[in-house]
Order: structure tokens, then sequence, then C-alpha cells
């Protein structure tokens, strides 16, 4: 998503009183599934939009958002496997990616 949609997004579940994190990609580095800027939203009410490695790293992101939306410290985060690590296990990409995960 663009960062105006990203925004809008952001906007809409604040006057639902609800609490905003974002993971977003600030570096990539090899053959990765999203480029940096991509991002992924999560409310405190668990509702998800957008993504940072089409379902690679989602759930942990997801676990470290939530942490942040509590109270938590924002935090970057790496992930990365090489390509040949990810054929063994049927992923279609390997590469490098750092994510921020922040309260929005």
């Amino acid at each position: 998503m663009a960062l105006a949609e990203d925004l809008a997004v952001r906007d809409r579940w604040v006057a639902e009183g609800k609490k905003v994190a974002a993971a977003t990609v600030i570096s990539a580095v090899g053959s990765t599934p999203r480029p940096p800027g991509s991002r992924l939203l999560l409310s405190s009410a668990g509702e998800v939009v957008g993504s940072v490695s089409s379902g690679c790293v989602e759930g942990d992101v997801t676990v470290r958002a939530e942490a942040v939306l509590a109270g938590g410290a924002p935090s970057v985060v790496t992930y990365g496997i090489t390509d040949d690590q990810a054929f063994e296990v049927g992923l279609s990409c390997g590469g490098t990616i750092r994510v921020l995960i922040e309260r929005w």
C-alpha cells in the first residue's frame, strides 16, 4: 500500500479508538518478496492490513507489533535466509529484510 493509504487506515482505526502499530521494511538484500517501504499495520483489535513478506515472517512481526501496542519499545528486526535454504523448504525466495516495528 502507498503511504497515503496506510495513513488513511491508521486514521480510521485511531478514530475508532484503536491503537495502531506499523511494521515497515527498511532494507532488503537479495531475493525478497517485498521491497523497502512495504508495510504491515496492526490494530489493537487484531486487524491486519498490508504485508512485509507475503506470509514468511508475518506471524513473528505480528507478535512483536502486539508487544509494541502493549507498551513495548520499538525495534528493528532482521529476518533472512539464503536462496538455497528457501528452496529446501519450498519458499520462493531467500534474502534478508530489516523491519522497523513501532507504534504509529
